[in-house]
């Protein structure tokens, strides 16, 4: 009777423990992140690798799991790029990283946040086209990309993000036309302006990539 006993006590520790194994992993994706900044002002210098749980870092928000679901570095003066260990940080709800020196391309593994809510990265330095993959971002309400230098077309896979209430690409590099279906079809032009789009898209007419 002492075997089951026992096995029974080390699936219940195991289970106690799952919450430390995911901050580790959430911790390990912020390192990791961290590593990829050039941090002048010391904003990070709390990101401790040593420590299991991310939570008592600066500028992370956690909630009563202890899951990351808050990012805020915003006006921080920090350069660099972001990486696919974005993606890790699976619970997180908001990425606040506008007003940055941020550069590179958009990970395609943002996408993998189901249950982020709003999704900052304005007044930075990304360059290349926004991923397809932002299309899984199924709670987004706030997508802000302006000011930044992205190019190619707005991807028609945003559409379907039933939840968005703003999105704003003013002030890159974009071209085609503008979508109409779906949630876009409420934004003010004032969210595409200071591109190379060529108006709404006409549907039938001319192809949605028109002019890139």
């Amino acid at each position: 009777m002492a075997v089951p006993c026992l096995v029974s006590f080390f699936l219940s520790f195991l289970l106690s423990l799952s919450p430390a194994f995911s901050t580790n992993s959430e911790g390990n994706a912020l390192h990791a992140l961290r590593s990829r900044f050039s941090d002048p002002n010391n904003v990070l210098q709390s990101w401790d690798p040593t420590l299991v749980n991310p939570c008592t870092w600066f500028h992370v928000t956690c909630d009563s799991n202890n899951h990351v679901i808050r990012l805020d570095l915003g006006n921080s003066n920090i350069s660099g790029s972001l990486g696919a260990e974005i993606g890790d940080l699976k619970h997180l709800q908001y990425l606040e990283l506008y007003k940055n020196n941020i550069g590179g391309k958009i990970p395609k593994q943002l996408g993998n946040l189901k249950n982020l809510i709003s999704l900052d990265l304005y007044e930075n330095k990304f360059e290349g086209e926004i991923p397809k993959s932002l299309a899984g971002l199924k709670s987004v309400l706030f997508l802000r990309l302006n000011n930044n230098k992205l190019t190619g077309s707005i991807p028609r896979e945003l559409t379907k993000l039933s939840n968005l209430k703003v999105f704003d690409v003013s002030n890159n590099e974009l071209c085609g036309t503008i979508p109409v279906d779906g949630p876009f079809s409420t934004f003010p032009m004032e969210s595409f302006e200071n591109n190379k789009l060529n108006g709404p898209e006409l549907k039938g007419l001319v192809p949605y990539d028109f002019g890139c």
